[in-house]
């Protein structure tokens, strides 16, 4: 029988391999618009149409869609290339960040009739969008328009759209395993099944000779060096505990070995024939036993070359300091609060999963070759210059590229795959590839530090503070990427918000026998702030003040030095001050509610309010570089290293230049993510992509523009005075000079038409943020509703408000799950329950409520043009806040995230029992007097 299948007008007649899926087939013959995300049917990113009807194509099997019609989002548009009516409404209200799910969404959307469209909850089920929070999406659904026409010199505060707009709707933007490569092996990584043990011996003479295995690599093919998988500018800030493979294991899911093969089957069956025989060692999961005397060492190191501040208590990082005296302020206060607040595991769950590929290249100069590794990484030259060392590779033998990058949220700041598929590529001298599966991203990849935070404050009954002490425990997990750096962060901005002349901090990063811990959205700031403003608010129910008005008493003023015991950032100010305009929208939004009327019958109404400060960059340096160029052809080119993954920094930059050099974003042109086409850049994290990336870029089009001012005066013989930028020319003094002209002349008398520019991240300011819920709850089930979501961001100049808007939405929205539902659960062994989506509850579009985001008026006198950073900040409030109004609703103070409802459930029980029931009201917030 043979097999026939018809793709968006192609016929097709490979029959599929044994078991395939409809897409991975559909990939093999270049349908790259057709995702990878689960492989389990959950998030909807391969979803594509077999015969008119959607269908998650993962699960489908190939062989069923024989003498069927596939049509993929490659294929929705008109014949004539015009595009399908829903892709133009996503297209139009910007329903995207990373773009990543897009597809997915379009083709689930694209056949909605119209009683579904009016239950989006349950239409949309099948499809998970880890950055938007969904508003975008449902805009896009309902034909709501945000984007503005160009508008020359004028491009800065507009909302205008993301340059790949047409091609992620129109499923040609290429991420990371987009590409065809020829001769390309597979790699499967054979991993760790105990928590800690030696590797005592390990045979992979079965594995080997399994048909299309061509290498097995296992510690003995690894070089001995250390390094952190962690990058950042200054490589010291993290510690060196990492080998590539390492023959003592340190969690369930670290790799043992990588089998590399012509395919993924064999690669797999590889693994499984390694023959491995382990010492099993003595683990410790919890960081406070993990520090006491006699418990399991994870990294016994070197102190000093390892740079670990304790290893044999498995302290990786410490911070111990005391402005005032404590004991003092608490002896002065009327009112102290103490306790225990406990934050948990979470994944990143980038819809793009952990990967690279590693290929050879000639030269430019035909002088040999150099390898090329496309990875999905936040950070392509940090990697580099890892590689590099880790290799003693020069590096102009190497250069990274970043696709476009499917989601990041600080996970992708990592060298999980880059350092193995490189080593594999050189021994073989074949291309290779990784991609890790949606499993490997739980039990391999990193996940958000658990804290345990004990906190003790005290404040007089004015409502002035007089001190604030914090004990932060930070679980990183069996290696201290970033786990120093989070430590450290997390006790900054968190304590220095608040003015009081007594403040103690102790804090730990430890090590255990978990999967490791990274950077995520807040970077470890979320994590205190749930502390921190959980006791603002409990101090103020105790002395009968309104939670508003007690922080207002106690913030930080503009000016102000910010204070924290673990030292002062010299170099970090409040440039601009919004904090007070950010309460101010929180009580007006208060004063105005009305939304406890839509609470249901009899159950429990609360409202709460939480504020974060964080700083605009990382400390230490964060570095860029940009040119920004007049092409030929009277365009401009911009070259600059961020890479692009939903940030939206690739708008921006152009946004800059447009309005620098006097012309629409349309005719500029931008070069990104490659290490061998643009100047050094830090990275895409810490929210450095418009205030450090941006001002290199600013600096370089305002270089420009002055270069092209002068040369046209001097061309025209005109004075300088009298020269002004049109959109594609000159005007000078009457005469118009077209731009491609002026190239021309330029070029004549060689003169280049380029400029660069440079920003080092220093000095820094703060951002300010508030989030203020309304919610209701079930007493008879923990159930909650969302009332109402109010965010106030003090985002300095807002260079795209749509695209600004994204990033509060998709905060708040990750922040929620975290808040109400995510974790990721290990048992007593070490083992990652959670491994799946289904196990791993994201949230959904059903789950998620519009949040009204406000912008402060403020203009940042150190960000470029007035602006500050606004990716990393939303998250921050969002917990506290949440929990402040389930205390306000139920009269409890919840002190674990997440807010499970049967947690929730189960404490209303008991507080019934208790007889607390008196204090609850039905439909309306309790009376904060006496409350507690």
């Amino acid at each position: 029988m043979s097999y026939a299948l018809h793709v968006n007008g192609r016929d097709f007649d490979a029959e599929p391999r044994p078991g395939q899926c409809l897409r991975t087939y559909l990939r093999d013959r270049g349908w790259f618009g057709v995702k990878k995300g689960c492989d389990a049917g959950d998030c909807g990113a391969c979803t594509v149409h077999v015969d008119g009807e959607p269908v998650h194509s993962c699960l489908y099997p190939a062989v069923r869609a024989d003498g069927r019609r596939v049509t993929t989002v490659e294929g929705l548009a008109e014949p004539d290339g015009e595009l399908h009516p829903m892709q133009s409404k996503f297209l139009g209200a910007q329903g995207f960040q990373c773009g990543f799910c897009t597809a997915g969404f379009l083709m689930t959307t694209s056949t909605l009739d119209e009683d579904q469209l009016t239950d989006l909850p349950r239409a949309l089920k099948g499809n998970l969008c880890r950055c938007t929070g969904y508003r975008a999406i449902e805009d896009a659904i309902r034909g709501v328009t945000h984007v503005e026409e160009p508008c020359p010199g004028q491009s800065v505060g507009r909302n205008l759209g993301a340059p790949a707009g047409p091609q992620v709707v129109t499923g040609t933007a290429r991420y990371t395993f987009d590409i065809e490569v020829e001769g390309l092996l597979h790699m499967k990584l054979l991993r760790s099944p105990h928590p800690h043990a030696r590797i005592v011996s390990i045979d992979t003479s079965d594995a080997l000779r399994v048909p299309g295995v061509h290498l097995v690599l296992t510690h003995r093919d690894a070089p001995e060096r250390l390094f952190s998988s962690a990058r950042h500018e200054h490589p010291t800030e993290d510690p060196d505990d990492t080998r590539v493979l390492d023959d003592v294991v340190r969690f369930v899911g670290q790799r043992v070995a990588a089998v590399v093969a012509d395919s993924e089957g064999a690669a797999e069956e590889g693994c499984r024939r390694i023959a491995v025989e382990y010492e099993v060692l003595p683990h410790v999961l919890d960081p406070e036993e993990a520090m006491r005397p006699g418990a399991p060492v994870v990294h016994s190191k070197d102190s000093e070359t390892c740079r670990i501040s304790r290893p044999d208590d498995n302290v990786v990082g410490e911070v111990h300091g005391e402005i005032g005296s404590v004991e003092q302020g608490f002896a002065e206060a009327d009112v102290i609060y103490e306790e225990t607040f406990r934050t948990q595991r979470v994944q990143h769950a980038s819809l793009e999963t952990h990967g690279a590929v590693a290929y050879f290249e000639e030269k430019e100069d035909g002088d040999g070759e150099r390898i090329v590794v496309r990875s999905s990484t936040q950070v392509p030259f940090l990697t580099r210059r890892a590689l590099c060392a880790l290799y003693d590779l020069p590096e102009e033998g190497v250069r990274v590229v970043a696709g476009r990058v499917g989601g990041g949220f600080g996970g992708k700041q990592e060298m999980l795959a880059e350092d193995v598929v490189v080593l594999a590529a050189m021994r073989l001298h074949r291309p290779v590839k990784l991609e890790f599966t949606r499993a490997e991203q739980f039990f391999g990849a990193t996940t958000r530090h658990p804290f345990t935070i004990g906190i003790k404050a005290g404040a007089k009954r004015d409502g002035t503070l007089t001190a604030l002490q914090l004990r932060v425990v930070s679980n990183t997990g069996a290696y201290g990427n970033h786990g120093p750096a989070v430590m450290f962060h997390s006790v900054g901005e968190s304590m220095a918000v608040y003015r009081s002349p007594h403040k103690k901090v102790n804090a730990y990063s430890v090590y255990t026998h978990c999967v490791p811990a990274g950077a995520f959205r807040g970077y470890g700031l979320g994590q205190v702030t749930f502390a921190v403003e959980s006791t603002m608010d409990e101090l103020a129910r105790r002395l009968g003040i309104d939670p508003l008005v007690f922080r207002e008493r106690n913030i930080i003023g503009p000016g102000e030095h910010m204070i924290s015991p673990g030292g002062e950032e010299e170099d970090l100010h409040i440039a601009s001050y919004g904090l007070d305009q950010c309460l101010k929208v929180v009580r007006d939004a208060i004063a105005e509610d009305r939304s406890a009327a839509d609470a249901p019958d009899g159950w429990l109404v609360g409202e709460g309010t939480a504020m974060s400060m964080i700083a605009t960059g990382p400390p230490g340096g964060h570095y860029a570089d940009a040119t920004v160029a007049l092409l030929d052809d009277g365009t401009y080119d911009i070259a600059v290293g961020t890479a692009e993954f939903g940030n939206g920094t690739t708008t921006v930059h152009k946004q800059i230049t447009a309005g620098a050099l006097g012309t629409t974003v349309d005719r500029i042109v931008i070069r990104q993510s490659d290490t061998d086409v643009v100047r050094h850049d830090t990275g895409a994290f810490g929210s450095a992509g418009t205030v450090v990336a941006g001002k290199a870029v600013m600096r370089a089009a305002n270089g420009l523009a002055e270069r092209i001012l002068s040369f046209a005066a001097e061309y025209a013989r005109t004075p300088r005075s009298q020269c002004q930028l049109l959109t594609d020319a000159v005007e000078c003094a009457g005469r118009t000079v077209s731009l491609k002209e002026l190239h021309q002349a330029a070029r004549e008398r060689d003169v280049e038409l380029v400029a660069a520019g440079h920003w080092g991240g220093s000095p820094r300011s703060v951002a300010f943020n508030a989030q203020w819920f309304r919610i209701a709850v079930d007493p008879d089930t923990g159930e909650i509703k969302i009332l109402r979501s109010v965010h106030a961001a003090d985002a300095g100049k807002v260079m795209n408000p749509m695209q600004c808007r994204g990033q509060v939405e998709g905060g708040v929205a990750q922040a929620l799950g975290a808040t109400l539902f995510e974790q990721v659960l290990v048992d007593s062994g070490g083992k990652v329950l959670t491994p799946a989506f289904r196990r791993y509850r994201l949230p959904a579009y059903a789950d998620v409520p519009r949040t009204e985001v406000h912008f402060m008026e403020t203009s940042d006198s150190i960000g470029p043009l007035g602006a500050k950073s606004m990716s990393e900040s939303p998250f921050n409030p969002v917990a506290p806040a949440f929990g402040n109004a389930l205390r306000d609703a139920t009269g409890i103070r919840f002190t674990e995230v997440p807010f499970l409802r049967d947690k929730v459930w189960q404490a209303l029980a008991e507080h019934r029992e208790a007889g607390g029931a008196g204090g609850w009201s039905a439909r309306a917030h309790p009376s904060r007097e006496g409350s507690v």
